[in-house]
């Protein structure tokens, strides 16, 4: 049997995101269709998302690369960059969006979970954000999908342990909604999120 392409990973900074958007956008169309996200999305779409991580001041991109091959990244950026709609839930409980590191996208290969590569996207972007020095929590949100989904897989086990481990608590409280499409719906539909928060101290 052929030897494994050992994997590294890269954490990226100002210009040289640049080169690895493409890669990051394909890797969040092929791994978003899956469930929960079953989101159906286009290159266009996707490569104009991830221009404000390049654009950003204070942002991450860090990628998992077999050889010279992308196989895997995440994202992060002071969430105070991102849209003000992400914001309404801190706000609205006082809180402070400019003390908050918002962490974008994790997306891995089938293939390649279950290695320690999705630990490493949050040590990495958490120590990115901790050399920033101004921020209390990094925080990111997820789909919220009924256990009673039609397109939820058999045997499917959801993140939540994974990120409890990882430090993070679940903020019912602290919800915003996307629109995207899904892939067996023919228009955008709000999908609820919610907030997922970690003490960066």
């Amino acid at each position: 049997m052929p030897t494994p392409t050992p994997v590294r990973i890269v954490r990226l900074t100002g210009a040289a995101i640049d080169a690895y958007l493409p890669d990051v956008a394909r890797l969040r169309l092929r791994v978003f269709r899956e469930f929960p996200y079953l989101y159906d999305g286009m290159l266009e779409q996707e490569q104009k998302h991830l221009r404000l991580f390049a654009d950003s001041p204070g942002s991450v991109v860090v990628v998992a690369l077999a050889g010279d091959v992308a196989v895997g990244a995440s994202t992060g950026l002071p969430m105070i960059h991102e849209p003000p709609h992400l914001h309404a839930p801190f706000i609205a409980q006082g809180r402070d969006p400019g003390a908050c590191f918002y962490l974008g996208e994790s997306v891995l290969l089938p293939e390649y979970r279950g290695r320690g590569f999705g630990v490493r996207f949050f040590e990495e972007r958490e120590a990115h954000a901790r050399t920033l020095g101004r921020f209390e929590i990094a925080a990111f949100c997820a789909v919220q999908r009924p256990a009673s989904h039609p397109r939820r897989p058999e045997g499917y086990v959801p993140l939540e342990q994974f990120w409890t481990r990882r430090g993070y608590a679940r903020r019912q409280d602290l919800a915003v909604q996307f629109t995207w499409q899904d892939i067996d719906e023919p228009t955008p539909t709000p999908h609820p999120m919610v907030f997922w928060i970690k003490p960066l101290a």
